[in-house]
């Protein structure tokens, strides 16, 4: 047996090899191979998962739905690799492999294209864009209540295909209405959260003179670097406000990113590097990325990000998934809009939509301070948070349960 991972994005493709790294530890393994629809799937070739077809960058990095962008992609050769994309599913699917879809519309199209069995892990949409486990949110549109799911008739229709195997949504609620049409749901939980072992033992009693807060400016050039100067504006006010307190900052950037360019815009704002050994905090990072403002300790990592995401208090974020992520363990997390072509404010709202209570939404860099004082003055609020977190992630372990369904019915 041999099964086909299609995604279409960075955070797609890392749930995907989870998955399929889990399938290759299983008795009686399948053959797995990879088809990543946007950039060049560096998360399945870290993982040593092959890569079927002709793989490209386009310049919006998989966020084209501005007509500007998507121009941009289709002078870049969108079409062209769409098309290359489809014929190598095509011929997966002649050849009797299985496909897993992991994102949204997109790779479940393409696996249904594929004339073959599929699987669909459903990462993109959640109930809770709607809806909470009590009504409707007063924002959502008639015509999407009208519809009755976060997705559309045709993607139900695709999702319910008699090829289509099963369907694993991102959070209990969804798979609960996506039960009331004749899908085959699977409610295993969230791959997003795999190694991230969420404790109930979140700090609820925080000492505002001692936080640790990590950043997360994203994961996509240039947006990263300019979404990581709107950062240290919060950051300096944190400190302006603050005099007397030590703060400790944790920047988790991506290993993909160039670090040049943070450690110039540090430089800039008047953080001075300092020899690694002089810093205590339980973080292996390399020599030079180490710094220090007003007694103020920021430490750039790029390859600490989960001892970043579980050490931290809080999180000051404008990014997809490591905010999801750092929810998922329970704490809470500030976002600043940006200007795109991700974390915008649209985005920014969306995401409060679905994370819930977890995530506080500011206009500007300087009331993040204020969020900051008002959480670490509220315990029941803190608590409230870790609940929330815990229900719409989930447990880890996911991506091995899914596996073994897999094994089993493909």
């Amino acid at each position: 047996m041999a099964i086909l991972m299609v995604s279409n994005g960075h955070g797609e493709d890392v749930i995907a090899a989870c998955i399929a790294e889990q399938l290759r530890s299983l008795s009686n393994a399948p053959q797995i191979a990879a088809l990543p629809l946007v950039g060049e799937g560096h998360a399945y070739k870290n993982c040593d998962i092959p890569i079927i077809g002709y793989v490209q960058k386009m310049p919006s990095g998989g966020f084209n739905q501005n007509p500007k962008y998507l121009l941009k992609d289709v002078a870049g050769g969108l079409v062209k690799l769409t098309f290359c994309q489809y014929k190598n599913i095509r011929q997966w699917g002649k050849n009797g492999g299985k496909i897993l879809a992991v994102g949204d519309l997109v790779p479940l199209f393409l696996a249904w294209l594929s004339g073959t069995d599929y699987g669909f892990v459903g990462t993109a949409k959640s109930e809770y864009y709607l809806r909470d486990e009590k009504d409707w949110l007063p924002q959502t549109s008639w015509l999407a209540r009208r519809f009755g799911s976060v997705y559309f008739p045709w993607e139900c229709w695709l999702m319910s295909h008699p090829r289509c195997q099963s369907v694993f949504p991102r959070d209990s609620l969804t798979a609960q209405i996506l039960e009331q049409w004749p899908i085959r749901v699977f409610n295993l939980g969230n791959p997003m959260m795999d190694g991230f072992e969420s404790s109930s033992t979140v700090n609820l009693n925080l000492k505002h003179n001692s936080l640790t807060i990590v950043l997360l400016p994203g994961s996509r050039s240039p947006e990263a670097q300019q979404n990581w100067e709107i950062i240290l504006e919060a950051i300096k006010e944190i400190i302006k406000e603050n005099p007397k307190n030590t703060f400790t900052f944790l920047g988790a950037i991506s290993p993909d990113l160039d670090i040049d360019s943070f450690i110039q815009h540090l430089r800039c704002k008047g953080w001075l590097a300092q020899p690694t050994i002089t810093s205590k905090f339980p973080l292996n990072v390399p020599n030079g990325l180490v710094f220090n403002q007003h007694h103020t300790t920021l430490i750039l990592s790029q390859y600490s990000y989960k001892n970043c995401l579980q050490t931290a208090d809080i999180a000051i974020a404008m990014a997809g998934t490591a905010t999801e992520q750092f929810v998922g363990l329970g704490k809470p997390v500030i976002t600043i809009p940006g200007n795109g072509p991700q974390f915008t404010l649209n985005f920014a709202k969306r995401q409060t939509y679905l994370l819930g209570e977890s995530v506080i939404l500011v206009d500007h860099p300087r009331e993040v301070s204020t969020v900051i004082n008002s959480l670490t003055k509220n315990p029941q609020k803190l608590q409230n948070i870790a609940d929330n977190g815990r229900k719409r992630l989930g447990k880890s372990g996911s991506a091995k349960r899914i596996a073994q369904y897999l094994k089993e019915y493909f």
